[in-house]
């Protein structure tokens, strides 16, 4: 049997932040298996961890529908399932990944701190049907290498877009951003992040769009201490701390199952 974890990152509160999968095994079996349980747990993202030594890991992340190249909110559940589940006495963990080494150190009232890299956003044109699928005016845009960022003039804006999905899809990004900044004087600014194409229609926490978020609000607040508040359905709050092209993602997490996996790989 194969252990599997179900973790609400970016929350210390149950049933909010975002719910990734932590799937612990022994080796790498093939890339299908890998995507049909991401499709099975049908969450933003599911982890899978094969141990590499003390305290590193082999870690891939997969949607239900591909694999992706950087996820935050899964690689809190997994430093968090890491902890708890095996009672790790290290007090910071490595991961190797697509987007090379990332570490995780655990902080005192439960907190994690990711070390990921800033993934700054410049000027682009817009793609046909990108507007149109958030049902708003044209805004001057920005990219990175996943996805397009889109700030507008208030929260109220931001948590007024109701996406067509359909048309979305069609545009050639794993996602979009859309942020402002916040009206509650407790964050800096709110976002919310949608990305279709790749089996997420909207994301409730998005650890990987905050690598942008913090380069980019850096730059207008001139802060390297920001609070973001993802104001999607489930919310959840993500601090960052900016250092030189390195972000500092920091989030709680908590555990709301745990279980194995009947089927195993094919050998």
């Amino acid at each position: 049997m194969i252990p599997i974890t179900v973790v609400d990152a970016f929350t210390s509160q149950p049933f909010s932040g975002n719910p990734a999968a932590v799937c612990m095994l022994e080796r790498w079996p093939n890339g299908e298996w890998l995507q049909l349980v991401a499709r099975e747990m049908n969450l933003s993202e599911t982890a899978f961890l094969v141990p590499l030594r003390d305290a590193e890991f082999e870690l891939r992340w997969l949607t239900p529908t591909v694999e992706v190249a950087l996820c935050g909110h899964a690689t809190l559940a997994a430093a968090h399932a890491i902890w708890e589940l095996q009672q790790a006495k290290n007090t910071e963990l490595r991961f190797q990944t697509r987007s090379g080494c990332l570490s995780a150190t655990r902080l005192p009232e439960q907190q994690i701190a990711l070390d990921f890299p800033q993934k700054p956003a410049l000027a682009c044109h817009a793609p046909r049907q990108l507007f149109g699928s958030l049902g708003i005016t044209e805004q001057p845009l920005l990219r990175n290498e996943f996805d397009y960022l889109i700030e507008l003039d208030s929260e109220a804006s931001v948590r007024a877009i109701r996406p067509n999905f359909q048309l979305l899809r069609n545009v050639d990004c794993r996602g979009v951003i859309v942020t402002a900044r916040a009206e509650d004087p407790r964050f800096d600014f709110v976002s919310r992040f949608f990305a279709p194409a790749v089996g997420v229609d909207e994301d409730p926490v998005t650890g990987s769009a905050h690598c942008c978020l913090a380069h980019h609000w850096n730059n207008k607040l001139t802060k390297q201490d920001l609070v973001g508040y993802q104001a999607s359905l489930r919310g959840g709050i993500v601090r960052m701390h900016c250092k030189r092209d390195r972000v500092k993602l920091i989030g709680e997490a908590i555990t709301v199952l745990k279980g194995h996996l009947l089927t195993l790989p094919p050998t």
